[in-house]
Order: C-alpha cells, then structure tokens, then sequence
C-alpha cells in the first residue's frame, strides 16, 4: 500500500475558475482527526439512470461556472455528482442518495475507488477516464482509491471481451502491477493550486493505491465459498450481461471468468469494511460487477451506505472504444508511447469529437469550453486550435508540465520551416517516434539532399524526390531546399551526429551519422 501525503494538511480548498486556491483554516491539527462518515441510509441498490433534457443541460452548461467553482462559504454545498453529470462522466448510479452523500465534502468526505487490472504494462487512453473521475473526486474534498488488481488481473474481466483473457505468468503480473502503481501515483498526486501548472499542492491522505493481491493471496477455496460464495445466486450470476454475451457465444465462459463478479465484488466488501471506502466507479460495462459488491455488502454486513457510480466508456466517433487490443493504443506510459506521440493524438482528434474530448478528460470549466466550441464557429477560427488546447490539457494531466515541455518542443522541432534552433537531443527525443536510419559519413557528406532523401528511404527514387524539391516540399533540419544542387556539407550535421529530411509537413526521416 502507497499513501501519497502532503507537506501540509491544514486547507480549505475552493475552486475558482481554472484555479484551486489553498486558504488556511481553522481546523482541526490534523486531517486524521476527521472520522469518515458513512452513510447508513438509502435505498437497496435502486438504479437511477441519469438523463438530461437538451433544454437543461444548455442551462446546465451555461450555469457550469458558477457549480464547478464556489465561493469558500458554499464548499459543502457542492456536489461533485452534479458536476460529473453535467460533464457527461456520469451513465448510472445505484442509489440517488450518494448525491447527499457527496454533499458535504468538508465535513463527511466519501472514499471512492476505481479498480486497474495489471493486464498490461501501461494504462491506456480508456483507463483514463477512471483516474479523472477520482481526481473530480479529490478536488472536491474527497477521498480516493486506486485498487490494482494483482489478483483479478491474473484471473481476467470478460466485461466487454469477446474472447477469455491469455493467462498471465505471475513475473508479468507483478511487473505490470508495479509499472501501473507508478502511472497512477504519478497523475493523481497532481492536484495543483493552478490547474495550468504543477507548482502546487497535495492534499494529506487525498489518495491511497492498494493491491487487491493482498487479501487475496491467502484466501483459501473453502473460506470463499463460505464468505462469499453462499451470498451468490446463481440465477443473478447469469443474468449479468458480460456473462450472458460469452454463454451465448460459440466460445462461451470459463468458470474461472464467471467467478470474476464474485471478486470484485468482496473487493468493495473488504474496502467497505477495512477501508471505509463506500463508493465504487467504474466503465458502463462493470455494472454488473459493482452491484455484486453493493449486494454482498448488503446481505452479508447487513449495512446500507455502499455505492455504485458509472461512468460512460470512452468512444471514438465511430463508435468503437479505445483499448491496448485495438490498433494503435494510446499507452499513458511514456515509455510505450511519448509525450510526443500523446500529444500529436489529441492534437489530431477531429472536430466533432474535440469538445466532447475537452468536457470528459479535462478540468476547464464548462464555461470556457463553452467559449471555445463557439469560437470554432467563426469565420477568423485557426483550424486545430481548439485541439491544441485539448492536447495540452491531457499531455499536462498525464505527462506533467516537463512531459509537456518536451511534447511541444519536439512538435516545434518536427515542423518545416520552424526556426528553432534543432539540437542532436531533440532530434534523438523523437527518434522513436519517426522513420530513422544509420548511414555513414563518408557516404553523406558531399552527397546532394536528392541523393540522401532516396538513399534513406525518404523517396523511393530522385524524381520523386524532385518532384517534391519543386513544389516547396523537400526540407534539411526544418530549412526549405531550393535548389536541387544542394550538397550536405559538414555544417548541416547537428552537433556532428544527425540530420532531419522532411518531405512535406508529416514525412520525416531522421538521419544518424556514423564515423567509422
């Protein structure tokens, strides 16, 4: 277990609009000293289904500001519910009373926590969603858990899955585990008193990251069939809809998979009870799952006070969800996928997804993001600028201010004609991400620009290669070449180690020099 703890615990926090302010207050020595309130009332996993008339989500929306930033002395009259709901992160609830529940964050915070399967060794852009609704969660005044399922990652979700999950060695469980302990940690310590900055602050105790591997690893066979199984009926079991899809499939289920709801939902119990964490999010397909956990607490604890909240799956406008099976996963490690990479995505989303992009993965007010869906309508918008915006918001969220740095610097250094001074770092930063090549010196030097673009594999041959010089499209280290004489000389080798052939605005080809 990893507890991130701040350097002060004495705040009351208020939003303003882009800003998390930090006032001093008069409380207790220590935030410790507050006890969890749980909730005791409430209804028997009642589903609410959220919706919203057009005519009231505009007013919604217009009025936006005023809900997600509050004066000091409405704090607890906030609710973060209504914000996520307002922002379209919220699809079900399984009472309408976690609504009060949420309603004094000052005085009776909730503890809330989302569970990441270790099937990987990154996060991806669908995970993303999860630790944005805990961040809402922390931001408001209340308490988060991210629970990483060494457990059930070695068991496999059939949620949403076709097919049952390729078993996982347990060297690769606990590799990936701790790769995503890291990922999580890093974006929810993240609560600046600037949204635009990470110059801030943490708020004691705001978040906690748990294994679920450590309740588990000794539980025995016959401890969970009588702690757990007998609580189960079968009929609801099958009933659920992940595991009605895969028995009406050729492939079917497993009995390992269909046990998967039982886990996670003595996940919530053992939290509920241990941890006194009563509110359990989750993607519109992990419905199933989180109502084993509000029901097992129910019939077992006998306790009321145990919720549910989903949110909606992240979709392309297409209509598919992002996930690492899908082609081209957008990975939250920078080590499966740049800051770079990252950011050129949400850079290149297109304009019907763009401000449904900025209300669910970013923090700017509804307001703002109003502002800027109506500046796409004028004559005088600059196309992309809106997801520009975007690309720095989520790039800054995941990647931090440095990741962000080195996003637009390598953006700045891959655009033709930028008159950025390129250094050998810089190119070597993006090398990863575009074609590159190890030719030696004696071959490049004296060569002309022509030759080398076809000697890389930049052009497939030198009239290509021309045929691009002539309309302005063939350039060396971001400088247009004009004249199809031009030779490499010396000089033209960054620091003496590379050079970067552009054909147009996206073929790039990075050149490395070798000397021997």
């Amino acid at each position: 277990m990893a507890t991130m703890v701040a350097a002060s615990a004495r705040a009351l926090i208020f939003l303003r609009p882009h800003k998390l302010h930090l006032f001093s207050a008069k409380t207790p020595k220590s935030w410790n000293s507050i006890s969890l309130g749980i909730c005791r009332g409430g209804n028997r996993c009642t589903v609410t289904l959220l919706h919203t008339s057009r005519k009231t989500l505009h007013s919604s929306l217009k009025n936006a500001s005023a809900t997600e930033n509050p004066p000091p002395s409405s704090i607890d009259r906030v609710n973060v519910i209504d914000v996520l709901q307002k922002r379209g992160l919220v699809e079900a609830v399984t009472s309408e009373n976690l609504r009060s529940a949420c309603s004094k964050p000052g005085v009776s915070p909730v503890k809330v926590y989302c569970g990441f399967d270790p099937t990987a060794e990154s996060l991806h852009l669908g995970n993303l969603i999860g630790i944005i609704v805990l961040s809402w969660f922390q931001r408001f005044g209340h308490k988060s858990v991210a629970l990483i399922g060494g457990a059930t990652g070695r068991i496999g979700d059939p949620s949403g899955k076709s097919l049952e999950r390729p078993e996982l060695d347990i060297d690769t469980v606990e590799k990936n585990t701790a790769a995503i302990e890291s990922i999580v940690g890093r974006i929810l310590v993240r609560t600046p008193k600037d949204l635009n900055s990470d110059s801030g602050f943490e708020l004691r105790d705001s978040f906690t990251i748990l294994n679920n591997f450590d309740w588990w690893k000794d539980f025995k066979l016959l401890e969970f069939l009588r702690e757990v199984g007998r609580y189960a009926r079968v009929g609801v079991m099958l009933s659920k809809e992940s595991v009605k899809t895969r028995l009406e499939s050729e492939e079917g289920i497993s009995y390992t998979e269909f046990t998967y709801q039982l886990l996670q939902g003595y996940d919530f119990l053992h939290l509920f009870k241990h941890e006194a964490v009563n509110v359990q999010i989750g993607g519109s397909d992990q419905w199933g799952n989180i109502t084993a956990g509000t029901e097992l607490i129910r019939k077992k604890l006998q306790a009321e006070g145990a919720y549910g909240l989903t949110f909606p799956l992240l979709l392309k406008s297409d209509g598919t969800k992002f996930g690492k099976s899908e082609g081209g996963a957008i990975w939250l490690s920078p080590s499966l996928l740049s800051p770079y990479k990252f950011y050129q995505y949400f850079f290149s989303v297109p304009d019907i997804d763009v401000i449904r992009f900025l209300r669910i993965l970013t923090f700017l007010s509804l307001g703002e993001i109003d502002k800027l869906e109506q500046e796409m309508k004028q004559p005088a918008y600059v196309p992309n600028s809106v997801q520009k915006r975007l690309a720095e918001e989520v790039t800054r969220f995941v990647h931090g201010e440095e990741g962000l740095r080195e996003a637009l610097k390598a953006t700045e250094a891959l655009r033709p004609g930028a008159e950025t001074k390129l250094d050998w770092q810089t190119i070597e930063g993006i090398a990863e991400d575009v074609p590159s090549c190890t030719i030696a010196y004696n071959q490049v030097v004296d060569a002309s620009v022509v030759e080398l673009s076809v000697l890389t594999g930049l052009f497939g041959s030198k009239s290509a290669a021309r045929r691009m010089l002539k309309q302005g499209g063939l350039y060396l280290n971001n400088v247009r070449i004009d004249a199809e004489e031009k030779v490499i000389s010396e000089n033209d080798i960054i620091d003496g180690k590379v050079l970067l052939l552009s054909a147009g605005k996206k073929n790039k080809m990075v050149v490395r020099i070798s000397k021997i």
